[in-house]
């Protein structure tokens, strides 16, 4: 129900490298590992992971601004789990099937998988910069309240670093209560690279954030957007959103599927009425 959000950058630098020890030197190394193995078995997404593994890692460019603890540590690496599994996910471009196409072009597909269940994907144009469309889904992120009616509220519970925040998340209920109040707590990442920009994240716990009273406690994840201008138009901006949510509770699935698909397409349309504001 909510974008989750999350990170993306590529090739380790040996130097980068020599500076990290431990648990960080070898999640870097893994990470860049992965990006590698994608980049190099599919067309399609792949242009622009070669684009964004051109740049960076995906731990290397900040994780040697300062000392983490181990619990800050394991944040960040659900996080960048969490644009993994999503990039092999998005990369995969077999067996997806149509669930909605709106009359501006809006489309939602979706797919079943085996360790995941069924996931949602989103594809968009929206008329508006990168920069707007980034500005409003990460900086902005806890405003989402004030004009997505699906969302009763987002909060920043704690920051990790420049990239990574745990957040708490209200669903509102849907109309006739079909789908009783959600909330999520979630690790997001956010990496911008280039012309690239990725957010992802997925469930995670939360000491201080334990169930809400009136709440079920959903989870989410993996889920990313990506963001990237619309070739030969930079005012216009590309949004892929890959949803994959465990609503709980007792609920048809054809209830689930049709609730997951409207979300996205009403995201995409209170997005655009946000933005022309």
């Amino acid at each position: 129900m909510l974008p989750a959000t999350s990170k993306l950058c590529a090739a380790i630098s040996y130097r980068h490298l020599r500076n990290m020890t431990g648990l960080r030197r070898q999640a870097a190394v893994a990470i860049s590992q992965e990006l590698s193995r994608l980049a190099s078995h599919s067309p399609g997404p792949s242009t622009w992971i070669h684009q964004v593994r051109r740049r960076s890692s995906l731990l290397s460019s900040r994780l040697e601004e300062k000392a983490f603890s181990e619990m800050e540590m394991s944040y960040i690496k659900q996080g960048e789990e969490a644009l993994q599994k999503s990039l092999r996910i998005l990369e995969d471009q077999d067996d997806w099937k149509t669930e909605t196409v709106a009359g501006n072009g809006d489309k939602v597909l979706s797919k079943v998988l085996p360790d995941v269940g069924k996931v949602f994907r989103l594809e968009v144009v929206v008329d508006q910069p990168l920069d707007t469309v980034y500005g409003e889904l990460v900086d902005n992120m806890e405003q989402m309240g004030d004009w997505n009616p699906n969302v009763k509220e987002v909060r920043i519970l704690e920051k990790i670093g420049k990239d990574t925040v745990i957040t708490h998340e209200k669903a509102a209920a849907t109309p006739g209560n079909i789908v009783g109040p959600r909330d999520f707590v979630s690790v997001r990442c956010s990496k911008r690279r280039g012309s690239t920009c990725v957010l992802a994240g997925m469930s995670t716990t939360y000491g201080a954030m334990p169930e809400q009273e009136g709440f079920i406690r959903a989870e989410n994840g993996p889920t990313c957007m990506v963001l990237r201008p619309l070739p030969g138009s930079p005012s216009q901006t590309r949004l892929t959103w890959l949803l994959s949510i465990d609503l709980k509770g007792w609920l048809p699935k054809s209830i689930i599927n049709q609730v997951l698909s409207q979300t996205q397409v009403d995201f995409a349309k209170h997005l655009r009425q946000r933005l022309a504001r």
